[in-house]
């Protein structure tokens, strides 16, 4: 498969028949390969859906990646339903918001902590959102060494340098073609070339041009050319280096413990993270 864009992060929230279109689409815009990423019900039920539609329209539709989780929005549950992480390639998505939901904080990051637990046993990387959470996060990056990809980075140069010290991937969304998002744009060029990569956050965050309506990976191309733009680097080159550094990081080579990929074979299950 050619070095396409890769759209390191998209949810998938319609019917096979409309994720088997977006895929399609995504590949005729020159998307390789996409990340389905869960973090509720809905969203992990879409990541097998779009794993689906991968393999019935190979060929027609770009690779997908898996990852499959419990997101900052589902710590308040007392069961969550047993997840397989025998074919995933991430934990996903997990983290903090607190701009949203400050007075579950504690609860958000038990959760998270559990998952990056979890995700260093089964020798994966996460996917991390961190919102208003700058310090937590850092806090528990630096107690549960993990390694994966800080996605739809918002945060300040600052907070930028510090993740990529921990070793995480930043990954840059279309929000950074929005006029009012200076600090994206600086964090954005303060990304070494090894570390950056490049997502939609679909159906989220569509950018400019395509702002205003549902997003979706094939948009991705309008990201990665402001983003070249931005850098001032070929467009070719950025495509060339934000793929190969998403499959770098998504490569299995890992912070796991002994045992890791026997764990993953047997399938694996988070029924443990719920509790109350």
């Amino acid at each position: 498969m050619s070095a396409g864009l890769f759209d390191t992060h998209a949810h998938f929230e319609g019917t096979p028949d409309e994720t088997r279109a977006a895929l399609e689409r995504a590949f005729a815009a020159g998307v390789t390969r996409v990340m389905a990423v869960g973090g509720s019900e809905t969203l992990n039920r879409g990541v097998r859906i779009a794993r689906d539609a991968a393999r019935d329209g190979a060929g027609r539709t770009p690779e997908v990646f898996a990852a499959v989780g419990w997101d900052r929005d589902q710590c308040g549950r007392c069961e969550l339903p047993p997840l397989d992480f025998t074919d995933a390639n991430a934990v996903g998505e997990i983290g903090l918001d607190y701009h949203y939901s400050p007075e579950t904080r504690k609860a958000q990051t038990e959760l998270m902590a559990r998952q990056l637990e979890l995700a260093r046993d089964l020798a994966l990387p996460v996917l991390i959102h961190t919102r208003d959470a700058d310090g937590d996060t850092l806090g528990l990056l630096r107690e549960i060494p993990s390694k994966g990809i800080i996605h739809c980075f918002t945060g300040s140069p600052s907070f930028c340098r510090d993740l990529l010290d921990l070793g995480f991937y930043i990954s840059i969304s279309g929000i950074v073609t929005f006029r009012a998002a200076d600090n994206v744009r600086e964090s954005a060029l303060v990304v070494p070339d090894d570390r950056l990569l490049v997502e939609t956050d679909s159906p989220f965050l569509a950018p400019v041009p395509m702002r205003g309506g549902a997003n979706e990976p094939a948009y991705v191309v309008h990201t990665a050319r402001f983003l070249a733009d931005l850098r001032k680097v070929p467009y070719e080159r950025l495509v060339e280096s934000t793929t190969a550094n998403a499959l770098r990081i998504l490569s299995g080579a890992g912070v796991g413990r002994p045992g890791s990929a026997d764990a993953r074979k047997s399938g694996r299950t988070t029924t443990e993270l719920a509790s109350c």
